[in-house]
């Protein structure tokens, strides 16, 4: 119904957002991990928002990317994860951190957040693990963009990719969570060329 407000922060709360646009005060759900990035009173950002419509509230849902507000959308279709819930599980882990936690099958890592049990974590892997990918992540769209940029094309990109994946497997491998993997592998300072080994040692370097 809306895809974005662009204005004025007038408020920020751990969970709320109160967005000035055209003389209106927009009132938005936010998580805290996204109250943690606004920038301050009185300064413009774009929020986009979800509006979450039932017979006795009328709610918008708002985060600082697309990427943020698809995953939520995601997480939201999976029974017993309502918005609220959404809201709790990007509360304590980004976009990324949650791809990585379903891919991994890592239940712990997403019931960390308030109101969520293992089953219900188990429910979100369970339902979104054919709907997420490694190649949805920030770090791969923007290796992806590079290689774009400099004519290298899909075909190097792939490769980085698997590469990737292959490192996160030898991690996990050495007794590290897939997540914990996975994550590291995201932190790794990679360049172009790089083979699984290198991304491994750079890796091991964000985990020691």
């Amino acid at each position: 119904m809306i895809a974005y407000i662009e204005g004025k922060i007038a408020e920020v709360a751990e969970d709320n957002l109160v967005l000035e646009a055209n003389h209106i005060g927009y009132n938005i759900r936010i998580s805290t991990e996204t109250a943690g990035r606004l920038p301050a009173a009185g300064e413009e950002v774009r929020i986009y928002t979800y509006t979450y419509v039932r017979e006795d509230a009328f709610l918008l849902y708002g985060f600082l990317s697309k990427d943020d507000l698809e995953i939520f959308k995601k997480l939201i279709t999976v029974n017993g994860i309502g918005p609220k819930g959404g809201l709790a599980i990007l509360s304590v882990m980004t976009a990324d951190d949650l791809r990585f936690a379903i891919l991994a099958g890592d239940a712990k890592a997403i019931a960390k957040a308030p109101g969520v049990g293992v089953k219900t974590a188990e429910r979100v892997i369970l339902d979104l693990r054919d709907k997420v990918s490694m190649e949805d992540s920030l770090v791969n769209r923007e290796a992806a963009s590079m290689a774009e940029a400099s004519g290298r094309g899909k075909k190097g990109n792939d490769k980085t990719a698997a590469a990737r994946q292959e490192a996160a497997e030898a991690l996990a491998a050495l007794g590290y969570s897939p997540a914990e993997a996975m994550k590291a592998v995201k932190q790794a300072e990679i360049t172009d060329g790089m083979d699984a080994e290198d991304i491994l040692k750079q890796a091991l370097k964000k985990l020691l």
